[in-house]
């Protein structure tokens, strides 16, 4: 009976440990076309519920960059607006 109670005590632990060790969500998410080959396809703000899968979080600096090269803000989150981004 210890072993079992010692054993949910450690799984907790490590679940816990596991919550706290984990980096920061992105402020910016860059979402990639299909396949390797394919162009970026939207910027999103971090944690935006339209991002695909094909996402990879990127600095502010390099969403701006992204922006002014012509790939499109998400229309759910606006990152656009959040950068201070003006079209043009």
């Amino acid at each position: 009976m210890r072993a079992a109670i010692a054993a949910a005590e450690q799984r907790e632990a490590e679940r816990q440990h596991g919550g706290q060790a984990r980096p920061p969500a992105p402020d910016w998410l860059l979402e990639r076309g299909l396949n390797r080959d394919s162009p970026p396809v939207q910027i999103h703000a971090g944690g935006c519920w339209n991002s695909g899968k094909r996402t990879r979080g990127i600095h502010r600096d390099e969403a701006l960059r992204a922006l002014a090269d012509g790939v499109k803000a998400c229309e759910a989150c606006r990152p656009d607006s959040e950068l201070g981004y003006l079209d043009g």
